[in-house]
């Protein structure tokens, strides 16, 4: 029997990461406190970048377009979710389903990508350095920055045209608390191989651009650290990468775990925990990282609070 690409369903209902309501009341104030610092933390970052001219190098150009995915696609996620953490009925019509899944991928991906670049600028500054203002000019930066974005809007229409060209006439309730592509092909009722395919293919080059690049990065890099001669300069070389790499190590680590297994080995109730992690948690901790392991972050900080509270 052959089934037709329709949906039966004008909307989807999620069931949330608890159906307690005295739990959603806690999860919402917990959720609204993390969301509330990752927004002021990470238009916190960008603003100061913006305003101190010490920062106007290309890794801070970088950790600016890093902090600015990471409003963007924890925005895509935590204000439904708290919005239904008050709801009896945890419902987003279909097309708003498939315009969540893209955006939250399309910066998913600029997230993933972002970090790759800024490993190279280490790698640039730190083996390179009487060639980086050639190598990482204003020109290649936002060559660098626009090739991430592309990328990006394009590989997360691919999966976002594919999962919705899916029957959904099993059921509409969602056991997630946002349109993701593993639950969306558990509740399909059609053949979800190719989706399957396309997506360890498709993530599989985004992911592993992203890792090889950071990889042979680092490579190159820890093999200059350690030929040079300075203690200091060890130190600041690698007080300098440390906080990128906990970044990376972070996002890729849970991104492996969430895309990167079959279906039949998924289990809604792990990834929703791993899913909070990475949509809500990274987008937090990313700007903290930076800013507590970065003395020139805290410096421009320190400047910022002493010009607004004790001007001259």
């Amino acid at each position: 029997m052959i089934i037709e690409n329709y949906t039966l369903f004008m909307d989807f209902v999620f069931l949330g990461l608890s159906e307690r309501q005295d739990v959603q009341q806690g999860l919402f104030v917990f959720f609204l406190l993390v969301y509330g610092i990752t927004v002021i933390a990470n238009l916190g970052m960008i603003l100061l970048i913006h305003r101190d001219s010490r920062l106007h190098t290309p890794m801070y150009y970088f950790l600016s377009n890093l902090s600015f995915s990471d409003v963007c696609y924890s925005s895509t996620v935590s204000p439904k979710m708290m919005v239904d953490f008050l709801s009896e009925q945890k419902r987003i019509p279909y097309n708003l389903c498939a315009i969540q899944m893209y955006f939250f991928g399309a910066f998913a991906d600029v997230e993933c990508l972002m970090l790759a670049v800024m490993a190279y600028d280490r790698y640039a500054a730190i083996c390179n350095p009487l060639r980086y203002t050639i190598t990482m000019s204003r020109r290649i930066c936002t060559q660098l920055v626009a090739v991430a974005y592309g990328v990006g809007l394009v590989d997360s229409a691919i999966h976002t045209c594919c999962t919705f060209r899916l029957s959904f006439c099993k059921s509409n309730v969602i056991n997630h608390f946002f349109c993701d592509i593993p639950p969306l092909l558990a509740l399909s009722c059609s053949d979800t191989s190719i989706n399957e395919i396309v997506m360890f293919t498709f993530i599989g080059c985004v992911v592993g651009c992203s890792i090889v690049t950071i990889l042979f990065s680092y490579i190159y890099i820890l093999a200059s650290i350690f030929k040079m001669k300075s203690p200091q300069g060890r130190h600041k070389a690698f007080s300098t990468c440390a906080s990128h790499l906990i970044a990376v190590a972070i996002f890729h680590g849970t991104l492996l775990f969430m895309y990167f297994r079959p279906s039949s080995s998924y289990s809604m109730d792990t990834d929703k925990m791993a899913s909070v992690f990475y949509t809500v948690m990274i987008p937090m901790l990313n700007p903290l990282i930076y800013s507590l392991r970065n003395k020139d972050v805290k410096g421009a900080l320190r400047k910022a609070i002493s010009t607004k509270w004790c001007p001259r």
